[in-house]
């Protein structure tokens, strides 16, 4: 059965439709505000300039690890150098200040005992006592002789005996005069030594060669000095009496690793 139409009836629109659905609109946001959406890599890759510096300083954090062992090469390469620099300038502060000099040494005499060469034995045990003067002429400097020396004779090139410096210490500006005695045992020279030392003896004018290995230390600085001396000498007898008619002696410093001549004549 059909329904009834109502006269004053009319059908629905869309236009109707859209009207009742738009009844309640969406409020737009207040003028001047913004709300932008980046995503987050190009917000690190390309900040804004209030952030640039906090980007800047986020990135130079990001070294390589190569370049930071170079950064510690080189520091400690400055370093060594600072303190090499350093070490000069306190080694030349020292030297202005103590202003050191080299201990001079003088060999005053020689005594020859047991030097016997007419006996018909083949070997000698001769004993040989020398003085010598050592000249400290440093004003605030002392020096320690220290053990580990030695001094040693020689005939050619047979040694006739041998022997140690004292151990003693020497204050500054002081001249000390010290003997030593040296001895040797069953010493054996070959005919040709023998014959031409008697010869030697009879033409008074014997030659020997004096060697002495000395361990110094400086008191102040605590410097160990290492002293090579060398004398060329020639005397007149193998007796105590013995008197030196010509000497040429050489000398030379061991510190720091490397030795440094000093020739003197008339001095070791």
């Amino acid at each position: 059965m059909p329904h009834p139409v109502r006269p004053n009836a009319s059908p629905i629109s869309p236009d109707s439709q859209t009207t009742s659905s738009d009844e309640h609109p969406k409020i737009p946001p207040p003028a001047g505000t913004y709300i932008v959406q980046v995503p987050k890599e190009q917000v690190y890759r390309y900040p804004p300039p209030e952030n640039a510096r906090r980007y800047d300083n986020y990135n130079r954090k990001k070294t390589h690890p190569c370049r930071q062992c170079c950064c510690c090469i080189c520091c400690l390469i400055i370093f060594l150098i600072t303190l090499f620099v350093l070490l000069i300038v306190a080694a030349f502060t020292c030297v202005l200040i103590f202003r050191p000099e080299k201990p001079k040494y003088e060999l005053n005499s020689i005594a020859v005992k047991e030097m016997n060469l007419t006996s018909s034995l083949s070997v000698i045990s001769p004993e040989i006592d020398i003085s010598v003067k050592a000249n400290n002429g440093n004003e605030k400097i002392g020096i320690y002789y220290d053990t580990d020396s030695s001094v040693e004779i020689f005939y050619r090139n047979v040694s006739l005996c041998n022997g140690a410096l004292p151990v003693f210490y020497q204050p500054p500006n002081n001249v000390t005069v010290f003997q030593t005695v040296l001895k040797g045992n069953g010493i054996e020279l070959a005919g040709s030594d023998r014959r031409a030392l008697v010869k030697a003896v009879a033409k008074r004018s014997v030659p020997l060669r004096l060697a002495v290995i000395a361990q110094l230390k400086l008191k102040v600085v605590r410097l160990k000095i290492r002293v090579g001396l060398g004398c060329d000498l020639t005397v007149d007898e193998l007796t105590a009496q013995a008197r030196i008619v010509h000497k040429e002696c050489r000398r030379a410093y061991f510190t720091g690793g490397f030795w440094v001549r000093d020739y003197l004549f008339g001095h070791f």
